[in-house]
């Protein structure tokens, strides 16, 4: 699964975008979506969220997420640790939702190997 999140202004208006991918690389799902007034890491959480609930939904238990924010992969490793009070509700809202997966992983990756979400978050943007 590749999510992305972004705003237009930190804070701004923002939206996410979420490819969810079949083992082979076919996208089975796609989702984007205007979530109002955030910064970038909100929406980039929430793009999270929402595509482990989508994934949950199809019947996913094995997971690989790609995420352009080293910020999000590195609390979610544990590497960094949660300060803002935002951003803590919404980690605590992501890892029971991770819990729920046989198998979860989460990797970073280049903005240029996250095109498909990044596109799908400016099309939520742009048609708001």
């Amino acid at each position: 699964m590749h999510t992305d999140g972004g705003a237009r202004g930190n804070p701004g208006i923002a939206g996410i975008g979420i490819v969810i991918e079949d083992k082979d690389g076919n996208s089975i799902r796609e989702i984007s979506q205007y979530i109002g007034e955030q910064t970038n890491n909100m929406a980039e959480y929430k793009a999270l969220s929402r595509g482990l609930e989508a994934a949950l939904d199809l019947g996913i238990k094995k997971i690989t997420c790609y995420l352009d924010s080293e910020l999000v992969v590195k609390q979610l490793k544990g590497e960094y640790r949660v300060k803002n009070e935002r951003i803590i509700s919404m980690y605590n809202m992501v890892m029971p939702l991770i819990k729920e997966f046989d198998d979860f992983k989460v990797i970073h990756v280049k903005r240029e190997l996250n095109k498909k979400a990044d596109k799908l978050v400016n099309e939520a943007i742009d048609n708001r």
